[in-house]
């Protein structure tokens, strides 16, 4: 247990308040089993879900806490888009006034996004204790954002709940104290099992006119959307599988003008969509044939759904979805040829098996990650 936490706070005791911090999609969908679970749990907390507006598209946030049960936010700081300095300064800025008139016993931060550093920040030289949910995860490549953000983040938590064994070892050879980290299993597969019944692929594929075989793709880290240039390159492989079957791509709005001066649009195989809804595109991944990305969540979905999927990307920080899933890392190079091979599966074998399933991976995260949180603010 760690000192730093218990009984540190601004007002931890029988009535303490607990501020969510959430600022992009993945965050939505990882935050909602733990926010449900310290409901059940601490029927005196209160809880504050304080939205930052990182993603402002509706059809990237809002529509996610309906679908989700999530709580209306208590706060929308609206900080939108802009540098990575520009928007965590707006969010720093945000947080510390929220942070200041609320007091919370505990900040929550979930994944890595700016919103993720931001908070911890805040929260670190206010002295209110941080959580954060899914720590641990390394991708080692420094030129992401997002790496930058996860280090620094858990070197900031009082408590590191992570998703799989192998980010236990990241934390320690980092020198956080090993009574900080608990591993607790995968919140978004939490989100995942909960609604399994509702990811309906006919009736996804019937309102957007998907065809029977499909290839899902989505694009958005900067080192494949953010040049001209490179962005040719993914659009031309993209073209070369749909030539084998089409690809259904609903488009970040991270990369979409690049992408669509690329010509990615031009070729009749591909179907470019607007950004879906959580049930709505987990209910189209489930269908899919094969899935070319290079997110990081979707690597973990596809691992439970049994999905081919093809990251294009050097490294991942979800090794675990490789060792015990379906995930494969491909260069650009070699995305066709993988492509080729997946969709050449028979149909009776297009799905993986789902036994090499990760540990605690079993949609009961949102209940450990509450149970330590109770002992660690004593009630």
């Amino acid at each position: 247990m760690s000192a730093r936490v218990s009984p540190a706070g601004p007002s931890v005791g029988a009535h303490p308040t607990i501020a969510h911090v959430l600022g992009a999609r993945p965050n939505f969908v990882k935050a909602a089993p733990v926010i449900n679970a310290l409901a059940a749990a601490l029927s005196g907390a209160e809880q504050v879900v304080i939205h930052t507006g990182q993603h402002y598209d509706e059809r990237m946030s809002e529509i996610f806490f309906r679908e989700l049960g999530l709580p209306e936010p208590d706060v929308n700081l609206g900080v939108g888009s802009g540098s990575h300095a520009q928007q965590t300064a707006a969010l720093m800025v945000g947080l510390e006034k929220e942070f200041t008139e609320r007091s919370p016993s505990l900040v929550i931060v979930y994944g890595d996004v700016n919103s993720t550093i931001a908070a911890a920040l805040v929260a670190a030289k206010l002295h209110i204790p941080v959580a954060h949910v899914e720590a641990g995860l390394r991708s080692f490549d420094m030129t992401m954002p997002e790496e930058v953000n996860r280090r620094l983040t858990d070197q900031l938590s009082d408590l590191c709940f992570v998703t799989s064994p192998e980010a236990i070892g990241h934390l320690a050879a980092e020198g956080v104290p090993v009574d900080r980290v608990h591993l607790v299993g995968n919140p978004m597969i939490d989100t995942l099992l909960a609604n399994l019944d509702a990811f309906d692929t006919e009736r996804v594929r019937a309102e957007h006119g998907l065809p029977e075989r499909y290839v899902l793709a989505t694009m958005h880290r900067p080192a494949n959307v953010d040049s001209p240039e490179v962005a040719a390159g993914l659009v031309r492989r993209l073209h070369e599988i749909a030539d084998m079957a089409e690809v259904v791509i609903p488009l970040h709005p991270r990369g979409r003008a690049v992408l669509l001066a690329a010509g990615l649009d031009d070729h009749a195989g591909v179907r470019v969509l607007d950004p879906l809804g959580y049930i709505d595109f987990i209910a189209a991944v489930r269908g899919a044939a094969a899935v070319v990305t290079d997110s990081g969540g979707l690597q973990e979905e596809t691992t439970i759904l049994g999905v081919p999927c093809l990251t294009v990307r050097p490294n991942t920080e979800r090794p675990i979805t490789i060792t015990h899933g379906t995930n494969q890392l491909v260069t650009f190079d070699e995305v066709v040829p993988a492509a080729r091979k997946a969709l050449s599966r028979p149909a009776d074998q297009a799905r993986f098996p789902s036994d090499r399933i990760p540990p605690l991976w079993d949609g009961h995260a949102g209940p450990r990650i509450a149970e330590v949180i109770m002992r660690n603010l004593g009630v």
